[in-house]
């Protein structure tokens, strides 16, 4: 049997196989079905496969490269479904991100700084560049430090990603629908698109309260078939199209903190609940919530100025710093760790 080399790695809160462009099929159809049977997907344990049986954990990395001087590396990001056989280009991922710039330098895509290395990526997705720092004493990739994240047990080494230009990555436009409020099936929501469409509503016009659990929201049927109704009928606003299938817009309900945060979130994918929030959702959430007139604008304890938005989520929590330049979003930073977690040859399902 053929394997493929492959490194798994945890990157912030979600989990993903990362491999060189060069290790794969060029062809996207052939790629795509070489993917989900290295991932065990579908099957909702992915059990003949490296996925963990969560949208989280069924992640790829696909990294090359970069041919333009404008950044280092380009990374690819694909969405493989569990029980569903697919596999979604049409969004990127924050998290895995924490971990493309340390791939990159152990593949030898880009030399290791004595202390510390930062790496420019271009996210193949959105068509924006991303920049990536981490520790590397010595000229090697150290993933072992003191920072600890929500939602991942234990610390690892800081990982600090800064975006720019990250409005209307997807959609076109950091307000989609041209308006900062809309009323979709009778919900008030906001449409933001800051490197990741989201629909922001208010936790209790869904008729919840913004603070259960992951578990007991995924319980909750009801809920599932209005979130999906309320993000298909948001997507064709956003100029998205038919969203069925896809797994953007995310969902994001708020509600008042209550845990010393400045919001409490909850965020479906595209309509189970997501156990803490993601890294771009999580920077299009703020940079909604910032807004003049935006929904859920009163629930928000705004932070002193210069300071990040603690974002509370059911897992802890995520700070996001977002700075402006007048209307427009000047730069969005979010601190993530990641860990390398097997280096070596995976082998697909037959």
């Amino acid at each position: 049997m053929t394997g493929v080399r492959c490194m798994l790695l945890r990157g912030g809160t979600s989990k993903g196989a990362y491999f060189l462009a060069e290790d794969l099929p060029t062809d996207p159809e052939t790629r795509d079905d070489l993917l989900m049977r290295i991932m065990g997907t579908p099957d909702p344990r992915q059990i003949d496969g490296v996925g963990g049986a969560q949208p989280v954990t069924s992640k790829v990395a696909i990294v090359a490269k970069a041919t333009d001087p404008g950044h280092d590396v380009d990374y690819l990001f694909l969405q493989l479904g569990v029980e569903e056989p697919t596999v979604s280009d049409r969004q990127t991922c924050g998290n895995l991100l924490a971990g493309v710039g340390q791939f990159a330098v152990e593949r030898g895509l880009v030399p290791a700084g004595e202390d510390r290395t930062t790496v420019r990526v271009r996210l193949v997705n959105t068509g924006t560049v991303a920049v990536s720092t981490f520790a590397t004493p010595g000229g090697e990739v150290d993933y072992s430090g003191d920072t600890a994240i929500s939602g991942v047990p234990g610390t690892a080494a800081p990982v600090e990603l800064d975006f720019t230009e990250t409005e209307g990555s997807v959609c076109g436009s950091l307000l989609p629908t041209g308006n900062v409020r809309d009323d979709v099936g009778g919900i008030e929501v906001s449409c933001v698109d800051n490197g990741m469409p989201v629909v922001v509503a208010r936790a209790g016009d869904l008729g919840i309260t913004g603070y259960e659990d992951a578990a007991e929201l995924g319980a909750n049927t009801a809920l599932a078939e209005r979130i999906d109704a309320l993000r298909v009928e948001a997507g064709k606003l956003m100029g998205l199209g038919d969203v069925r299938g896809s797994s953007v817009p995310k969902t994001t309900l708020v509600a008042a903190p209550r845990d010393g945060g400045a919001i409490c979130t909850r965020t479906f994918i595209p309509v189970k609940p997501h156990p803490s929030i993601g890294v771009l959702g999580g920077v299009s959430v703020v940079t909604a919530l910032l807004l003049d007139g935006a929904v859920g604008r009163e629930l928000l304890e705004a932070p002193a100025e210069g300071e990040p938005v603690e974002i509370e989520h059911p897992s802890g929590k995520l700070a996001v710093a977002i700075e402006f330049d007048g209307s427009r979003v000047r730069r969005s930073t979010v601190i993530r760790t990641a860990r390398k977690l097997f280096d070596g040859t995976v082998f697909p399902r037959p």
